[in-house]
């Protein structure tokens, strides 16, 4: 499937597939040091060259990004990680169990890592992931190296989970963009700590529970959580404030519901059966179309902390401006 590729900046723009000849125009664009857009299972990624400073830094200059914070490494499988960061064996069984998927481990780095230091904020550490997108794989296979790819948003913002959003929000930065669809996962990846104590840094579509099952209780992120993406106070947010935990929204106010709801108006429902897979596929895209609609305020039901509502409780209490 192939998509307009159009902002207010330029019209129209050229058509970008997710065929041979499209991953062949990206991996071009990443060689050349320019940005590409392209589809994970999670969200939506801005993708340069993780080896090249000057265009790991074009990332953060698209997305108003804070130097401080790192970006993910994407990466085909486990061998090619192994190149850039140091496997014990706990990372080996979550790599094992989770990839390709929507887990990212925090390893520490190889001498020779070619991930420079701008993409690791300085750290001697290293975010590494390899996504199930067939699109993200085919590329990253094509490239034949670690490609940084922070949400396609701008530093902030609701993440995109669809192509559309990705191109209005930082098409203008990039020189090629894949579409694939609508993001299966809808919520950034779960990003562990492999440091000494496992340690959850940020929560995500790979729930707690099941990553102690592979490798036993996991420590909170502490002064680790610098080594992770998407810990900002306020990050994810749309331009209307959110209050969360909300029953009944208020005049003027756009609701998101969370299972059967008499509300009516400026609805729209995360899952009206109580999902909380589709609740957090829908979460961002949701935010944004509510948001679009200029409410006073954008007001959350209440869901439920267990399993994956851990992840999306913390993306709506950063998008409330708390820390979680």
């Amino acid at each position: 499937m192939a998509g307009d590729r159009s902002d207010s900046g330029r019209g129209e723009g050229e058509r970008e597939a997710h065929g041979d000849a499209g991953i062949a125009r990206a991996v071009a664009a990443l060689r050349a040091g320019s940005l590409v857009i392209l589809p994970t299972e999670t969200v939506y990624g801005l993708g340069a060259d993780a080896a090249n400073p000057a265009a790991v830094a074009a990332i953060y200059e698209a997305k108003g990004r804070p130097r401080f914070n790192p970006l993910i490494s994407h990466v085909a499988d486990i061998a090619a990680a192994e190149r850039l960061a140091i496997f014990d064996d706990r990372a080996h069984r979550l790599a094992a169990a989770f990839w390709p998927g929507p887990l990212t481990l925090v390893l520490p780095i190889r001498p020779d890592t070619p991930v420079c230091d701008l993409a690791r904020a300085g750290l001697e550490t290293v975010a590494l992931r390899a996504p199930a997108h067939p699109v993200a794989q085919a590329l990253l296979r094509a490239f034949g190296g670690p490609v940084v790819a922070p949400s396609a948003n701008r530093s902030g913002r609701p993440s995109p989970t669809t192509f559309v959003d990705a191109v209005e929000e930082t098409g203008v930065s990039a020189a090629a963009a894949l579409e694939g669809g609508p993001c299966r996962v809808g919520l950034e990846s779960t990003v562990v700590a492999l440091l000494d104590q496992p340690r959850l840094l940020r929560p995500g579509a790979v729930t707690r529970a099941e990553i102690e099952v592979v490798i036993g209780p996991l420590a909170e992120a502490q002064d680790d959580a610098k080594r992770s993406p998407g810990r900002l106070t306020r990050h994810y947010s749309p331009e209307a404030p959110v209050r969360l935990n909300v029953e009944a929204p208020e005049l003027g106010e756009a609701y998101l519901a969370f299972g059967p709801t008499a509300v009516v108006g400026n609805v729209l429902n995360l899952s009206p059966t109580a999902d909380p897979r589709e609740a957090a596929a829908n979460l961002f895209a949701y935010l944004r179309a509510a948001d679009r609609t200029r409410p006073t305020a954008i007001a959350v039901a209440p869901i439920p902390p267990d399993g994956l509502g851990e992840a999306i409780n913390d993306r709506l209490n950063r998008a409330a401006g708390y820390i979680g």
